[in-house]
């Protein structure tokens, strides 16, 4: 027996069960044996707390009337099917006559759970297992569209994906995003599939953070700090890694709250004495510190950029950098363009450090020509604050190659956000030339989206865009003789 506890009539208190984590198995290892004092059956509050705290068997002892001999019913978790409850209640069974052998049900009941549930995929250990859930008044499609980009960024922070929530709200809840209910059903959702985090693709406010995080003890996260963590593992550069950190500090200091008394102990010793300081304040007081000094170093490294920059403006070389939504190529096309080996892969963020390279024209023309972090929707503000450093090579460029990925569907979305983007980073009015990469892989999407391929047709002739493969050299030849064309126009 680990916990005796006394309540009252109306309910009992169940306390921290941070010695009996969930982990690799999917229920707790607890028990909870109560009683019921008028002799009811068991309720629905007792069935949420046996969903959502995952314990091994719920019982309720009770005695039906003074003269009878008291009862007890059992209740478990199970596999649910379609509409089911994840749980099964037992009959109600005198006391006298109860007889289970405990240690083999628990063994059969855990593998049951484990064969019919997503947590008997193969997952690596090491890796993370979410829920998605996108609360939003978008319609159906763009929400779909949205959390379908999310998919992407889990798979690229390494996240296996469980199942994805969609719900639109009549009104937000300041308290949970969604109502109370149906977040609750998600958790227990979760927790049937072995889920270890929920990933909301709505940025959620620190006192949300709070009360989801009260209800269950998977890690919440939103879309922006599931950006801010992929940015974290993939900068190595230093300008990288201060301007990642840097954000993920500015993030984290209006979410930084105190749990329980052990945060806001007053400091003791030599010292510490008087009025103190409280641990929360001093984390807070560290952060600050930090990100003063992340300033400064991004002051000094920005300031180097722009005497590289300078040096650049005065050889009087072209400059020409190319931007677009994440994975849209740009790194493979500035490879394909210079015949470099600039780091490249199938994921969203595969670059996050400006590479800059020299891209020679017949007639001993040249132009440098500079690669930059990909633009997502919904870019976190300090992210984008942070990366304004980086992206002042911007600034200086004569030509931006605006690159998109025709062959998705969403391009024309895709487009939208990276000149919101630049319109925010005062640079809408920057020369520039649309380029439609992944031409090659028009033909494979006709097949399922005739209509998206005839709109990459019109909207590449309304606007002069230049067809491309990134992966073909071949097919560049229109890119670099338009690109020749802007800098050294025939006479």
């Amino acid at each position: 027996m680990e916990y005796v506890i006394v309540g009252d009539e109306r309910s009992i208190f169940i306390p921290e069960l941070a010695d009996y984590p969930l982990g690799r198995k999917l229920l707790r290892g607890l028990r909870l044996l109560h009683t019921h004092l008028k002799g009811e059956a068991l309720n629905d509050d007792d069935l949420t707390d046996l969903a959502l705290l995952r314990f091994d068997l719920l019982a309720a002892i009770s005695a039906p009337a003074p003269d009878l001999p008291p009862v007890i019913q059992l209740a478990h978790l199970i596999v649910p099917g379609s509409g089911q409850h994840p749980y099964r209640v037992e009959q109600i069974t005198p006391l006298a006559r109860f007889n289970l052998n405990i240690r083999e049900f628990l063994e059969n009941l855990e593998k049951e759970l484990s064969t019919g549930t997503s947590a008997s995929r193969e997952i690596a250990a090491s890796e993370e297992r979410g829920i998605l859930i996108s609360v939003t008044r978008q319609t159906h499609e763009e929400a779909i569209d949205s959390i379908e980009e999310l998919k992407e960024l889990a798979r690229t922070a390494n996240v296996a994906v469980l199942d994805t929530v969609i719900q639109h709200p009549r009104q937000f809840s300041p308290r949970y995003l969604m109502g109370e209910g149906k977040m609750r059903d998600v958790v227990i959702r979760a927790l049937q599939l072995g889920a270890t985090m929920l990933i909301f693709d709505q940025e959620l406010t620190p006192a949300q953070v709070r009360s989801i995080s009260e209800m269950t003890e998977l890690k919440v996260i939103d879309r922006s700090q599931l950006i801010l963590d992929i940015f974290a593992r993939r900068a190595t550069t230093q300008d990288g890694k201060v301007q990642v950190e840097l954000a993920q500090l500015k993030y984290l200091l209006p979410r930084l709250v105190g749990r329980g008394v052990q945060m806001s102990r007053l400091m003791g010793g030599i010292g510490g004495r008087g009025p103190g300081e409280t641990k929360l304040e001093m984390d807070r007081r560290r952060i600050r510190d930090r990100i003063a000094r992340l300033e400064k170093d991004l002051r000094e490294l920005s300031r180097g950029r722009y005497q590289r920059r300078q040096r650049r403006i005065r050889a009087g070389i072209p400059i020409v950098s190319i931007v677009g939504y994440t994975n849209a190529g740009k790194s493979t096309l500035l490879n394909a363009l210079t015949a470099s080996d600039v780091f490249t892969e199938n994921l969203l963020f595969a670059t996050l450090d400006t590479s800059t390279r020299r891209l020679r024209f017949p007639r001993e023309r040249e132009v440098i020509i500079t690669d930059t972090v990909g633009f997502i929707r919904s870019l976190p503000k300090s992210l984008l604050g942070a990366f304004k450093a980086t992206l002042e090579e911007l600034r200086d460029a004569d030509l931006l190659l605006h690159l998109v990925d025709c062959a998705n569907p969403r391009f024309a979305e895709q487009i939208g956000q990276v000149e919101a983007i630049l319109a925010e980073l005062e640079l809408a009015d920057k020369p520039r030339l649309l380029v439609f990469n992944k031409a090659d892989l028009l033909p494979e999407l006709k097949k399922q989206f005739p209509l998206a391929v005839v709109k990459v047709r019109q909207v590449a002739r309304q606007t002069g865009a230049t067809l491309v493969a990134a992966n073909d050299r071949e097919s560049l030849g229109p890119l670099l003789n338009e690109m020749e064309r802007r800098f050294w126009p025939r006479k």
